[in-house]
């Protein structure tokens, strides 16, 4: 059965031990993916998440309340059969981090930027030893080439799954160092959004808070807060 049936038709909903990993039936029939791949789940953790959604699935199937099974199938059907590239498009943001450019002036925006984003420099330092530039201004800044490698061999030494979590980590709040940051152990996700949003913060207090720019801002935080969590379902080796 693929992932995405239109209307229930299961009573039960059970996790098993499988090649690989674990897997989900309905009734009889096990998950697979879109592309119908088996849906094989590196962890319990997240094998028992996926089984949560569809448990709580009502008359029809809506992929947008199934976030863990959405990122589940992303992981086997987009992000394991593309890897390179996918793993590519990741590290690229290691050359433009959103946390190398500050502005220029006024000078509380500065302050700001550095209180909030320092810290993050130097954690790549001592995690990676990947020391970035950082730059005043638009004009791009080349980072030292050893740098990016460290944190690109960081990038492609995970796991598809693990892949699939950074991904929108990095790409949610521009910041592969903020990224990568969100998947330490005990790393707070609410915290490290906030500090991916600085400028747009400083913004909202100068001017005045946009409805539909804040709208957006909560999808992409909803999403990112998510792609926490399945990094963390990955990890999670008390079930």
């Amino acid at each position: 059965m693929t992932g995405w049936a239109a209307r229930r038709f299961w009573k039960e909903v059970s996790v098993e031990a499988a090649e690989g990993g674990h897997r989900v039936r309905l009734d009889a029939r096990p998950l697979m993916t879109p592309a119908k791949r088996p849906l094989i789940l590196p962890t319990v953790a997240v094998a028992k998440a996926v089984a949560d959604e569809w448990r709580a699935v009502g008359e029809k199937v809506d992929p947008r309340q199934m976030p863990v099974t959405r990122s589940a199938n992303a992981a086997i059907d987009k992000v394991a059969t593309q890897f390179a590239e996918v793993a590519g498009l990741i590290s690229d943001y290691g050359g433009t981090d959103l946390i190398c450019y500050r502005a220029e002036t006024p000078e509380e925006l500065t302050a700001r930027q550095a209180a909030a984003w320092d810290p993050l420099v130097d954690w790549a330092v001592r995690r990676f030893g990947a020391r970035l530039t950082v730059t005043r201004g638009i004009v791009p800044v080349v980072q030292p080439a050893e740098s990016v490698a460290a944190l690109s061999r960081a990038v492609t030494a995970l796991s598809p799954f693990e892949l699939t979590a950074l991904h929108d980590l990095v790409a949610l709040s521009g910041s592969l160092v903020i990224g990568l940051n969100a998947t330490e152990p005990g790393s707070d996700p609410e915290a490290l959004w906030s500090l991916s949003r600085v400028d747009e913060d400083w913004q909202a207090e100068l001017w005045g808070v946009d409805e539909e720019a804040a709208a957006l801002a909560s999808v992409k935080k909803r999403d990112f807060l998510h792609a926490h969590r399945f990094w963390t379902l990955l990890h999670d080796q008390s079930a």
